[in-house]
């Protein structure tokens, strides 16, 4: 199953990040090693929040993550939310669809 996790962030979002983000990135690298993470990145235009694609069997997977990134940690995701996505087309999709 996908899960997507989505973080809203603090005004001075690209900033403030900067100082946590190599520790944010190795935790992201180590996921997306592992297989959990397929995609992440901030959203753009403007630079509002950001979204991470999981693949797990729960939302597990997600929610550690979000609960050890330092942008959680030091206040730089104001809130952060997990939702399961039904994905049919694409690599590997949740629902094959005939």
């Amino acid at each position: 199953m996908h899960y997507l996790l989505m973080y809203d962030v603090v005004p001075d979002y690209p900033t403030r990040r900067m100082m946590y983000r190599d520790e944010h990135l190795t935790l992201a690298r180590a996921a997306h090693a592992r297989g959990e993470l397929i995609l992440a990145g901030a959203l753009a235009d403007p630079i509002d929040g950001a979204v991470l694609l999981f693949e797990g069997e729960s939302p597990e997977v997600a929610e550690r993550f979000a609960e050890s990134d330092p942008y959680v940690r030091n206040g730089i995701v104001t809130s952060w939310r997990v939702r399961p996505w039904t994905t049919v087309v694409g690599d590997k999709p949740s629902v094959v669809v005939p």
